[in-house]
């Protein structure tokens, strides 16, 4: 008997783990179909590239994670002139409620003004910022 009710206590430990690993799943999908993806375009002024490089790479990046944007890559260009001066890179959020916070919580941060400032001491990197807010289609991989 008391075997019985060991086997039953694990098949029951063994069914709520299940279920709330549905549970988890079934949020997981409804918190990725509102998912927003941010595809943004920096364009440096001449011989700035390599400053934008040190400044994500030293500071943005982490700052970028601290206020929930998850960060899914960055590229240059492989040709020229954009190779000399492109950066681009992809973002994505919970959705746009949350990315409008997230980039307001990382403008507000004093470490991203303190780094910006001091990034700027030789003048300024970007001259120019283009952003799109996507949101994926049905058959695409990535959601």
């Amino acid at each position: 008997m008391k075997k019985l009710l060991s086997v039953l206590a694990v098949v029951g430990v063994v069914g709520a783990v299940m279920t709330a690993c549905r549970t988890v799943q079934a949020g997981d999908a409804a918190q990725k179909k509102d998912r927003v993806f941010e595809l943004r375009t920096y364009v440096t002024h001449p011989g700035k590239l390599a400053d934008l490089h040190k400044r994500f790479r030293d500071h943005t990046c982490r700052l970028f994670q601290k206020h929930g944007i998850d960060l899914i890559g960055f590229w240059v260009p492989t040709e020229k002139p954009a190779c000399e001066d492109t950066l681009i890179y992809l973002v994505a959020f919970p959705s746009v409620e949350a990315q409008k916070k997230a980039w307001q919580a990382f403008r507000d941060d004093p470490d991203w003004k303190k780094v910006f400032a001091e990034s700027h001491k030789n003048g300024i990197i970007v001259k120019e910022v283009k952003s799109t807010t996507m949101t994926p289609v049905d058959y695409s991989p990535i959601r």
